[in-house]
């Protein structure tokens, strides 16, 4: 069969086909895609896991209220810190996990959770700088830093005044401190610190040198332990305030329903 009558339109036909229309920016009442897959997975296993692990570490406290700085610490030493006095406890029993004193029990509960950190945080930041999620959402641009930015960020969040549109697909330098804090140093110490603290892997990783003994170590565990329930309170109060039902379908389905500008029906 001769080329021309094949199915294939001619030059000119093809010519004249409209062109394809351009990209066009998501507006605000759209419903977008905004997070992926592996974000929405790493994100539920690490909520699941820390707040098993604050609750089982808060026991696990209650059995030595207090905390000391160097290689040892007992009732004889000086310790910067006591929590709970006499026969109360420094954390009560409805936050802790188990409810009724047990530290063997709490000790179990909190290293069967610590692999799910343990393992999923080197992943997550891989996987992040593979995918480009690091570099394109997280990482400062030029000119976030600047005193003045920072500052008319803290009060527009201060007025309850959160990005619309497309502009509420972007982290703003809020978040990115918050976000970066949590995955490069937040969760780093918290994982060095635990192996600092436990006898066998300390034996061979001798990570409790790094601050200067088991003893340092768990007191640096106990503070980065408090940075993260600051963080989950802090991020739980602004996802109530920015729309709750919004945030969460976000982050279980990955949609997002871009919130209306102002003065929007």
């Amino acid at each position: 069969m001769p080329e021309t009558e094949t199915a294939l339109p001619k030059t000119a036909s093809a010519e004249a086909a409209p062109p394809a229309p351009p990209a066009t920016t998501p507006q605000s009442g759209d419903l977008v895609r905004r997070h992926r897959l592996s974000t929405r997975l790493w994100h539920w296993a690490n909520a699941l896991a820390l707040f098993i692990m604050l609750m089982s570490g808060m026991m696990i406290f209650n059995a030595h209220a207090h905390l000391y700085w160097g290689e040892f610490g007992a009732n004889p030493d000086r310790n910067w810190l006591t929590l709970g006095t006499g026969q109360l406890n420094a954390f009560p029993g409805w936050a802790t996990i188990p409810s009724n004193y047990s530290l063997a029990d709490a000790r179990i509960w909190h290293l069967a959770f610590a692999w799910i950190l343990l393992i999923g945080a080197p992943l997550y930041l891989l996987w992040s700088l593979v995918n480009g999620h690091l570099w394109r959402d997280l990482l400062f641009r030029r000119g976030e830093l600047r005193p003045s930015h920072i500052w008319h960020d803290i009060k527009e969040h201060a007025r309850l005044r959160f990005p619309t549109g497309a502009e509420a697909l972007k982290y703003n330098v809020l978040q990115k401190g918050a976000y970066l804090g949590v995955l490069l140093v937040l969760l780093p110490l918290i994982i060095l610190t635990g192996l600092a603290m436990s006898p066998g892997a300390d034996a061979t990783t001798h990570v409790s040198a790094l601050f200067g003994g088991r003893q340092s170590a768990r007191s640096v565990h106990f503070i980065v332990a408090a940075g993260f329930a600051l963080f989950i309170v802090v991020h739980l109060v602004m996802v109530v305030l920015a729309g709750p039902f919004n945030e969460v379908r976000s982050m279980v389905t990955g949609w997002y329903r871009l919130p209306l500008d102002k003065g929007a029906k």
